[in-house]
C-alpha cells in the first residue's frame, strides 16, 4: 500500500462533542482532508507545537518525551497513521537509536504532537484516505459526506478565534500595545494557551 504525505491544516472546535477538537490535515499532493477527533489537552499540545513564539513555562508532557528523546539519543523518524476501525485512528511512531529502528503503537494526537516537535513527516496509507478524506471547500460539506459521524467532526470552527472567543477579542482591540504585551506573558504563565493565541493574534495585526 502506498502512503500518502500529510500536513497540519488547523485545528477545528467541535460542535458534536464536548470538550473534543479536530484535527484537520492535508495531503500534500492533493486536495483531501482528513479530520481526526482529539482531546482538548492534545489538541492544546499541538497548537504550542505550532505556534513557535508561545513557551510554556514548564514543559508539558509530550516536551518531557522529547528532551527525554534527545538525552538518549531517540529520534522519530515518522509518523504513520495505519489503521481506521470504527472512527478511530491508530497511529504507529517509528524511532530511531544507534541505527536500529523501532515501532511504537501510539495514539494519533500523541503521535502527531510528537512528530511536530521532533520535525518528523506524517503519513498515512491511500486506501485510509480514500475511505475517510475529505474535501472542505464549504464547511457544510463535513456534515454532509459524513452523516453517520464516523469519527468526523461536522462544521468545524477555528480553534481559538471566532465563535466561543468573540467578547475576549473585542476586549483584546481596546488594549494598547503595551497591555496586549502583559497580557501574553500573564496567559502564558497561567498556561492558558487558547487566551494567549487570541492575543498574539491581535498584537500581529497591530505590528503587521
Amino acid at each position: 500500500m502506498s502512503l500518502v504525505k500529510l500536513t497540519i491544516k488547523g485545528i477545528s472546535y467541535s460542535q458534536t462533542q464536548n470538550g473534543a477538537y479536530a484535527l484537520i490535515l492535508n495531503e500534500v499532493d492533493g486536495e483531501r482532508k482528513l479530520p481526526i477527533v482529539i482531546g482538548a489537552f492534545e489538541a492544546q499540545s499541538i497548537a504550542i507545537a505550532l505556534e513557535k513564539e508561545i513557551k510554556p513555562p514548564r514543559p508539558l508532557t509530550h516536551d518531557l518525551f522529547k528532551s527525554f528523546a534527545d538525552r538518549f539519543d531517540i529520534v522519530v523518524k515518522q509518523v504513520i497513521i495505519h489503521k481506521l476501525v470504527d472512527g478511530v485512528f491508530y497511529s504507529s511512531i517509528i524511532c530511531e537509536r544507534d541505527k536500529i529502528e523501532e515501532i511504537i503503537d501510539a495514539r494519533t494526537s500523541d503521535a502527531i504532537a510528537l512528530a511536530l516537535r521532533f520535525s518528523a513527516p506524517i503519513f498515512t496509507y491511500k486506501n485510509i484516505l480514500d475511505k475517510a478524506g475529505i474535501y472542505l471547500n464549504n464547511p457544510t460539506e463535513l456534515e454532509n459526506q459524513n452523516p453517520d459521524g464516523d469519527g468526523v467532526l461536522s462544521k468545524p470552527e477555528t480553534f481559538g478565534l471566532e465563535n466561543e472567543g468573540n467578547t475576549s477579542v473585542n476586549i483584546y482591540k481596546t488594549m494598547n500595545l503595551s497591555e496586549l504585551h502583559e497580557a501574553l506573558e500573564k496567559s502564558v504563565q497561567d498556561e492558558d494557551y487558547e487566551k494567549a493565541a487570541k492575543i498574539r493574534d491581535e498584537i500581529s495585526k497591530r505590528e503587521s
